[in-house]
């Protein structure tokens, strides 16, 4: 992957600079973000990058915008000009205290009212073990007008749900508006991570989230690769690409099983449910854990596929395959359930390209949005395949594109065995200079593309790692899918998303 283009411009010449760069929206921006370089004597300042993909050279191409000592840390917002700039700008205040002036909701968003005011934990002056306690203002938005009313779940819910706050304007039993507040567990993983070096930061990365481990931690390798100029082993290339599918088909099973239960659907939940735990099994089976924690490491890899685990890993793919096309023929024959997933919860394709959504979410809409297609990484370019794309947007769009990808998937790791079974050169990994530099790595996990910008200082430590999982690219649009259905459908619709808290509050 070659490395990022960065374009400098002043602060305020950023919205006119992000709407060239994006091509009027059609190149997505990827990810927008801080970082404090005032202890850099070529900087001595604070920085912004706004990060965007160009879909026509496959490219990573990025504006930076530097605020030196004693400028005003304020920059005119670009959420007008691109709306899926909203929360990166909110984070960026909370995180830096850089203002986007003239924002439409300029709320904190991840420092909720226990935060003081002047408190923004990813200034180098502020450090890790800092204690912060104070009060500050945070209005839940509500619609109004007669008859309407309220209903608040959350953030405390049932079960082992991670927390999240949700209020919902009603008229009868039809939602209005939707007001999500998240981010209540943020762990400050960025912050604990400076100053480590990348193996140091490796099982930090390996914990993100549960769900993505591989995803996270190969965009992270490819970001700390870049910056070495390290080409990794070919056979480390297979092993990566084969895990990465791995992890994808048991996330897609696990939200087959997931998504019934937004409406009581018990036989595809148990079904959906015990061929999830078959492969959870295989993965403890490969990697020792259930997460594939531990395999991808800066160089390479850190053990083979065997020809055993090989034969494992058809052996369970092959039944999970049957019990799939099971899912699938209950799906199509119980026509209530097609009923509540038919036209519930739609997210237009204007709607996926204005919030730059990624993975099922946005391919679901008819928005083409796949990192394995529009970046050459892995052996990827290998594996000819065609996205799965819908175009109606709603729950069920959304559950045949997981089963269609399920299916291709299914159909690379044959092939990715196949090489396995074919590659002479046995080795796995290579030892990385540390070096200084900046890098970026991006990978699609289940959920959509995962993307890691990482910045090293002179001895090779981590002096600032950003991380945009697909979560947080495809939340905004939830508030959108559920306007005008009925409050029932809010887990089924949420569920049909599958985004992870956890990633979200790194």
């Amino acid at each position: 992957m070659e490395p990022m283009k960065i374009e400098l411009v002043k602060p305020s010449e950023l919205p006119e600079a992000a709407k060239r760069l994006s091509a009027e929206g059609t190149h997505p921006l990827t990810a927008m973000f801080g970082r404090d370089e005032q202890r850099d004597e070529n900087v001595k300042g604070l920085s912004i990058y706004c990060v965007f993909e160009n879909t026509g050279t496959h490219k990573m191409e990025a504006l930076k915008a530097v605020f030196k000592e004693g400028e005003p840390y304020r920059f005119p917002t670009l959420t007008y000009v691109l709306p899926a700039a909203a929360w990166y700008e909110r984070e960026i205040q909370d995180m830096f205290g850089i203002v986007p002036e003239g924002h439409p909701d300029p709320r904190p968003l991840v420092l909720h009212e226990s935060f003081p005011e002047d408190f923004h934990p990813l200034l180098k002056d502020v450090a890790k073990n800092t204690e912060a306690r104070g009060e500050r203002r945070y209005d839940i938005h509500v619609a109004h007008g007669e008859g309407l009313f309220e209903v608040p779940v959350g953030p405390i819910h049932a079960g082992i749900i991670e927390p999240g706050h949700f209020r919902f304007s009603q008229a009868g039993e039809a939602m209005l508006q939707l007001d999500a507040k998240l981010f209540y567990t943020h762990r400050g993983l960025e912050k604990i991570m400076e100053g480590k070096t990348p193996f140091e930061a490796l099982p930090i990365v390996e914990r993100i989230c549960g769900a993505c481990s591989i995803a996270n931690t190969w965009s992270f390798c490819q970001a700390v690769e870049q910056i070495a100029k390290t080409k990794i082993p070919r056979r480390a290339e297979i092993i990566r690409t084969l895990l990465s599918e791995l992890e994808r088909v048991t996330n897609h099973v696990g939200d087959l099983g997931n998504i019934p239960g937004g409406v009581g659907f018990n036989p595809a939940i148990s079904l959906g449910g015990r061929t999830k735990e078959m492969l959870m099994r295989l993965q403890e089976a490969v990697a020792g854990n259930r997460f594939l924690r531990g395999l991808i490491v800066p160089g390479g890899v850190s053990m083979d596929i065997t020809p055993e685990l090989r034969a494992k890993i058809r052996e369970v793919l092959a039944a999970a395959k049957k019990n799939i096309e099971d899912l699938s023929e209950m799906f199509a024959d119980q026509s209530n359930f097609q009923n509540r997933v038919r036209t519930t919860g739609i997210v237009r394709k204007s709607t996926a390209a204005d919030l730059a959504m990624v993975g099922v979410g946005a391919r679901a809409s008819g928005f083409l949005h796949d990192s394995r297609r529009d970046f050459s990484y892995g052996v990827y370019p290998e594996l000819p395949f065609e996205p799965a794309l819908e175009k109606d947007g709603d729950v069920a769009a959304r559950i045949k594109i997981r089963i269609k990808e399920f299916h291709v998937s299914l159909r690379m790791i044959e092939k990715l065995l196949t090489l396995l079974d074919e590659e002479q050169e046995m080795t796995l990994s290579v030892e990385l200079p540390s070096v200084k530099g900046e890098g970026f790595g991006i990978s699609e996990s289940a959920r959509g593309s995962n993307f890691h910008y990482v910045a090293l200082d002179g001895e090779g430590r981590i002096d600032r790692i950003f991380v945009r999982s697909a979560s947080y690219a495809n939340w905004p649009a939830l508030p959108i899918a559920v306007q005008g259905d009925i409050i029932p459908d809010f887990p089924l619709i949420n569920k049909s998303f599958e985004l992870c808290y956890a990633c979200i509050d790194r």
